[in-house]
């Protein structure tokens, strides 16, 4: 079982629906406790003003409100769940499957949840403690307890409107898109923060170094930085994880090297302890998440793009709407140091190199999957040429140097998908124009 640092911990229970509303059935348990214990300290100590606010009716009452509260609740939390997962479904077959994990980070879902199952725990809770009056005692009715029950009730309508205008306006593309966004914004400011500088060039020894491998199979989710580097200078090697986060790893596969400081082959029992420690600091899954993954995110715009664009569903302003947000995201990259990050020691020595993508490899994975389905459509291919103009646009002056042939070979690569379309010749014309004059700007 791999470690989780604090980082990936708060992802993993970000992104479950169970968590919050976990913990809001055990204090309403608690609440439900507490309360009519509340009722016994002070029962007739309250003023007849405040009173006459307070549930006045006997324990059959009582009972019976409980009771309501109680199964109308249950009743309302199905409900809520059967549309969450409807909603799901919806959109892992119509956009992708990929997007799932965006809608079960989604806070408002777990609160209402976790509104409506406190609410039900806390009615079945306080309704223990309802006595009738009999000859072995008098009855009890704790009313600021049923009376709170009745609040959290109207709560829970309240809450049940605001669910479902929520759920209808997460359903849109739009919407989802925009989440999508976000959390892309927020993982390049984790990983490529604006304040990044460049990285050195730092180059492995001339020996091929010793090879590090996995222990396991799956997505490398990401590297825990502090745990690589310390068990870099444990084992007093310079470490370089060639492996990016998003990549699949198989059982066995080398994803790093490893050299002793002056570059020479690692002892044995050095590189045996460093291949246990570089495995602790792996961390391994079956899905793919945003935390240390910067292409996950346009990956995930991709992927609406590339449905939308099928001849399944023939959506082509969801597409053009989804390539805006997938230049948004290559211009950030663009006006960012992106590439390999390097880990030094106390002393300053580079020990560790982590891997990452760079904006090239970035605009490369987004073109070789437009050129694919864009260029049928006068308005996506439009589009995607607006993608390269936009990039070389914002792009910063420390990176338009390395972006810029990068850029001038996805224009030529533009440029054969629309000579080999099946466009009107006025259409194929005035996209060419558009290709030449980006090149002759930039070039």
């Amino acid at each position: 079982m791999k470690k989780l640092d604090r980082e990936s911990l708060r992802d993993s229970l970000r992104t479950q629906l169970w968590p919050v509303p976990l913990i809001a059935v055990v204090l309403a348990v608690a609440l439900g406790q507490f309360m009519p214990f509340l009722d016994h300290i002070i029962d007739g100590k309250l003023s007849p003003l405040v009173s006459g606010f307070l549930f006045g009716g006997g324990p059959e009452a009582g009972r019976s409100l409980l009771e309501t509260i109680a199964s109308s609740m249950i009743t309302v939390t199905s409900l809520t769940f059967s549309l969450t997962v409807v909603t799901l479904q919806l959109a892992s077959s119509q956009f992708s499957p990929r997007l799932l994990r965006t809608f079960t980070s989604d806070r408002f879902v777990h609160n209402t949840l976790a509104l409506f199952l406190a609410t039900f725990s806390y009615a079945l809770t306080v309704l223990r403690s309802i006595r009738v009056e009999t000859s072995a005692g008098s009855g009890f009715v704790p009313e600021l307890a049923v009376t709170l029950a009745f609040l959290l009730t109207l709560a829970s309508v309240v809450g049940l409107v605001l669910f479902l205008a929520h759920l209808a306006r997460q359903i849109r593309v739009e919407t989802m898109l925009r989440d999508v966004h976000r959390e892309s914004d927020h993982t390049l400011d984790r990983i490529f923060p604006r304040d990044r500088r460049p990285a050195g060039r730092t180059q492995p020894p001339v020996s091929p170094g010793a090879t590090i491998t996995i222990d396991t199979s799956g997505f490398l989710l990401g590297i825990g930085r502090g745990t690589v580097l310390a068990a870099a200078k444990k084992a007093d090697a310079f470490v370089m994880v060639d492996s990016i986060p998003g990549d699949s790893l198989m059982y066995g596969m080398p994803f790093a090297r490893a050299w002793a400081l002056d570059g020479s082959p690692l002892e044995a029992s050095r590189l045996a302890g460093l291949q246990g420690d570089l495995n602790d600091a792996a961390r391994i899954g079956f899905e793919r998440t945003s935390t240390q993954d910067v292409a996950f995110g346009l990956q995930q715009l991709l992927d609406v793009t590339n449905k939308a664009l099928s001849p399944g569903v023939n959506d082509p302003t969801t597409a053009v709407h989804a390539l805006s947000h997938v230049s948004a995201v290559l211009c950030a990259v663009g006006r960012r140091s992106t590439g390999p990050e390097t880990l030094q020691d106390d002393d300053g020595r580079p020990r560790v190199v982590l891997t990452y993508p760079t904006a090239t490899q970035l605009l490369d994975l987004a073109m070789d999957q437009v050129l694919t389905y864009a260029f049928s459509d006068p308005r996506t291919a439009a589009r995607t040429l607006q993608i390269l103009e936009e990039v070389f646009t914002t792009a910063s002056p420390d990176s338009i140097d390395d972006l810029r042939p990068a850029l001038l070979r996805q224009a030529r690569r533009c440029r054969a998908a629309i000579e080999a379309s099946d466009l009107e010749d006025s259409i194929r014309a005035q996209l060419l124009d558009t290709i030449d004059e980006l090149e002759q700007t930039h070039a």
